[in-house]
């Protein structure tokens, strides 16, 4: 009886944990453009504080059904350039980057898009970053290809 008992505590306990994954994962699905453009105006305010020219000015939605790099894709104001936001994990922290991609899906620059980042973008061992640079690149061209 005793393990009947901890068997069905255990299937309810296993039923609520998922149900919360599910809500959750429904929640950051339909939330993704909203999350996308919060995203764009921060980097718009980056890139603003940083004296730099250039603003992301559209989210592109990621390819559905296609699990690929995690990150933002953008459209840079009056450029045929792309903006690809992700973040490095670099001593246990998330280090969030920005990279520039050209029209042939070349990634031309790599940004750092926070104070923190600028400090530790050196340190990024770079067999690192060219794995993330190669990752961009390839999704770079589905995105182009579209």
């Amino acid at each position: 009886m005793k393990n009947m008992q901890n068997f069905k505590d255990r299937i309810i306990l296993f039923g609520w944990i998922a149900g919360l994954l599910l809500i959750i994962s429904i929640i950051w699905f339909f939330t993704q453009p909203l999350q996308g453009n919060y995203l764009m105006r921060t980097v718009n305010s980056v890139l603003i504080n940083n004296n730099d020219s250039r603003r992301v000015s559209s989210y592109i939605p990621g390819k559905p059904g296609k699990a690929g790099l995690l990150g933002y894709w953008y459209s840079l104001h009056s450029s045929s350039e792309l903006f690809f936001v992700f973040t490095v994990f670099q001593d246990g922290i998330l280090i969030p980057l920005g990279a520039v991609v050209s029209t042939n899906g070349n990634v031309e620059e790599i940004i750092p898009l926070s104070v923190h980042a600028v400090q530790v973008h050196e340190k990024i061992p770079q067999s690192m970053l060219q794995i993330y640079i190669k990752r961009i690149e390839t999704s770079a061209k589905t995105i182009i290809e579209r």
